[in-house]
């Protein structure tokens, strides 16, 4: 007898299976409205979002003009968030704060709405427009809402995609530094500067635009030099002026050195020619 145990208990929990799906198949199917809503709020507290918001989606046409209306579509959208349909929860939590926004679940919709373009953001190599976009959401959030409780977690998400927003340039005017072309790297790394002046690759940025400006003189023409190499000099007072204790500080006295140097030689060979 005992060798059949482990079968009729295998049989047993596949009968309970099919039991559970032809029921949630027969919800499919019935036009009971009451009970199909009834039973998507069950599943959903009992975080089965696929089949909560499979009968939601269902649901959403029919309920229009009832009670249960405004807590199905905020339920729906949530489904979508909590399967990581990001883009579809941001949509619908969107849709939701614009159709109901008096509702009790408008802060937390519109925050919702945040949230998931948050989590839609890719990789800071990739094309950051959907990061763009949620930073514009998240502002919007903060200033619709400013004593919100999701404040600091919104605010946290803002910063995060700010760095995202600031590796992804940083590394852009990187590559024209370890290109060589040295001229397109000092401007990218004046406009990091400008965009992102409290970035924690302010630092960084300063050093790769020092040495970029002090190797574009180095290559450049006799005509353009003397002018180059003074620019670098300048680069390097706004260097350590920002940066006293910069682990890079010898490599930019270097540079500056050897800037100096440069320029003085040139003004010799200035006077010498003049005579």
């Amino acid at each position: 007898m005992l060798s059949f145990r482990p079968a009729f208990f295998v049989l047993l929990l596949s009968a309970l299976l099919l039991g559970s799906c032809s029921g949630y198949q027969k919800l499919l199917k019935s036009t009971d409205v009451n009970k199909k809503y009834e039973a998507a709020i069950q599943y959903y507290e009992k975080g089965d979002y696929f089949k909560a918001g499979t009968l939601l989606e269902e649901l959403n046409p029919l309920l229009k003009g009832r009670p249960e209306a405004e807590k199905a579509q905020f339920y729906f959208a949530n489904t979508n968030f909590q399967q990581r349909n990001y883009t579809l929860s941001a949509y619908y939590f969107k849709t939701f704060y614009e159709t109901y926004p008096n509702s009790q679940y408008a802060e937390e919709s519109a925050f919702m709405q945040a949230k998931s373009l948050f989590r839609d953001s890719p990789d800071y190599q990739l094309d950051q427009t959907n990061t763009i976009a949620a930073l514009e959401v998240i502002q919007d959030f903060l200033n619709r809402f400013p004593e919100s409780r999701f404040r600091a977690e919104t605010e946290g998400m803002s910063q995060e995609l700010q760095k995202k927003l600031e590796n992804k340039d940083f590394r852009a005017a990187r590559l024209y530094y370890d290109l060589r072309y040295y001229q397109s790297a000092v401007t990218a790394f004046t406009g990091f500067q400008q965009q992102y002046p409290a970035s924690g690759l302010a630092e960084q940025a300063a050093f790769y635009k020092l040495s970029a400006q002090h190797d574009l003189a180095r290559e450049s023409v006799e005509e353009k030099q003397r002018e180059r190499y003074l620019e670098a000099i300048a680069f390097y007072q706004n260097f350590v002026d920002a940066f006293p204790q910069s682990k890079n500080l010898k490599e930019a006295e270097r540079m500056y050195e050897n800037a100096r140097d440069e320029v003085a030689k040139i003004k010799s060979a200035e006077s010498t020619a003049a005579k």
